[in-house]
């Protein structure tokens, strides 16, 4: 399981190493449009220029005319792209197939998380006719920022990609253009999840969304299964183009202004107070009408400082969406100084204790009367104080970060929770 854990964006360093997390460099804040029209720079031009103000300007008023969505009539790009499956893939291996459906999605969106299923059911509907299916990840990982991870449990990362579809029972080829978004640059997907269909000739004959209503229960056209059943009857496409909904396609452009989100988060203050028993017991009847995420840890618990990082980054993907974090030192109160260096060195900017108290075993009883063991140990309380997730020892951060979003509140994208709560 440690590895699985670990797995989702372990290669990513960049210049932020106090984020250990498997989602460790998701940032990328989106790039605000200026009213003046931006001059034809080049994509890579754009991310050297977003350092500054005026490049991010006009990077960003470029971004949305530089990747051209490819036009129906078109011939399919060829494509060289890793899988999931740990091979290469390119646009001649799925030759033999009648009609070619190319869909670009992700891990990271809530909407291309709400039709995962309606894809594998596309897949499984079509197993025994002569179509094939290819998802493609377009996104830079780098340039999706953590506030717009508040609603996964992976980044979009290889890694992650792995995980979701494991987790997910993935029945489709899914493949990975997010370190050079060459097959992206060549398409032109404007929003996961955005389809395009091409007949027996490679041609493209339909480009657009997969139905009209990301809430299934509303769905009254079935514009993708519409376009595979004609070009199977070999008939015209009834309709070829639709527009598309969804999280916008993460262009490396957003990269640089990602990273000044992520040092704004980390400029903020860390302050740590003592808490007494008091103190303790009104924490773990949890007043503060959220979800509340618990951790117990220690300077010198090598367990903690391991997994401290994955907390506090999961504390920043989830804490727009009604997330407390507190973590709590187990540490004497002699050695405050030494938890102190810790935190700031973590940029730990959620709420820290440290015991006031030389009783640790009344510290852990005041919380916990349960609690007889060490540290780490973590809890996710609801808002009513009930307990939803409870671990002594090695956290299991992806276990911990689902159960959180099978119970943030989703009044503001009905059927979401449930997405979490279902396999």
């Amino acid at each position: 399981m440690r590895s699985e854990r670990r797995a989702s964006g372990a290669k990513a360093q960049v210049d932020f190493a106090a984020l250990t997390a498997p989602i460790r460099l998701r940032s990328g804040q989106a790039l605000k449009p200026r009213t003046f029209k931006a001059k034809p720079l080049s994509v890579a031009l754009c991310a050297v220029l977003g350092a500054f103000a005026l490049g991010a300007g006009v990077c960003a008023a470029e971004d949305a005319n530089a990747h051209p969505t490819l036009a129906v009539g078109t011939a399919a790009p060829d494509f060289s792209l890793p899988g999931i499956d740990g091979k290469t893939h390119s646009l001649a291996e799925y030759k033999d197939a009648k009609v070619l459906v190319i869909v670009f999605t992700c891990d990271h969106c809530p909407t291309a998380q709400l039709y995962e299923g309606r894809l594998k059911k596309l897949v499984e509907d079509y197993k025994s006719q002569s179509v094939q299916f290819v998802m493609i990840q377009p996104n830079d990982p780098n340039a999706v920022r953590l506030d717009e991870l508040a609603w996964t449990d992976v980044g979009d990362d290889l890694e992650g990609m792995k995980i979701r579809a494991a987790y997910r029972h993935f029945n489709f080829p899914y493949l990975y253009d997010g370190a050079t978004q060459a097959t992206a640059n060549a398409y032109g997907p404007k929003a996961t999840p955005h389809v395009f269909i091409f007949d027996a000739q490679r041609k493209l004959r339909f480009e657009g969304r997969v139905d009209n209503s990301q809430r299934e229960s509303l769905v009254t056209t079935q514009d993708t299964r519409a376009a595979i059943d004609a070009l199977l009857a070999d008939k015209p496409v009834p309709v070829d183009h639709t527009g598309v909904f969804g999280c916008s396609t993460k262009w490396k452009a957003k990269i640089a202004s990602g990273q000044e989100y992520l040092k704004k988060i980390e400029a903020q203050p860390v302050v740590l107070d003592d808490a007494n028993k008091d103190e303790l017991k009104k924490l773990r009847a949890n007043p503060t009408g959220k979800l509340l995420l618990v951790n117990f840890w220690a300077t010198w618990c090598g367990p903690c400082v391991v997994e401290f990082p994955d907390l506090e980054t999961t504390y920043r993907m989830f804490q727009t969406r009604d997330l407390e974090m507190v973590t709590v030192a187990a540490n004497l109160p002699d050695e405050k100084a030494g938890v102190m260096k810790f935190l700031e060195k973590q940029h730990a900017t959620g709420r820290n204790l440290i015991f006031a108290s030389t009783d640790t075993y009344g510290m852990q009883a005041a919380f916990d009367p349960k609690w007889e063991s060490g540290v780490p140990y973590t809890m996710l309380l609801a808002p009513d104080g009930t307990v939803l997730y409870q671990q002594t020892g090695d956290l299991d951060v992806l276990a911990l970060r689902r159960v959180i979003l099978a119970n943030l509140d989703d009044g503001s994208y009905l059927g979401h929770r449930a997405y979490w709560a279902g396999k």
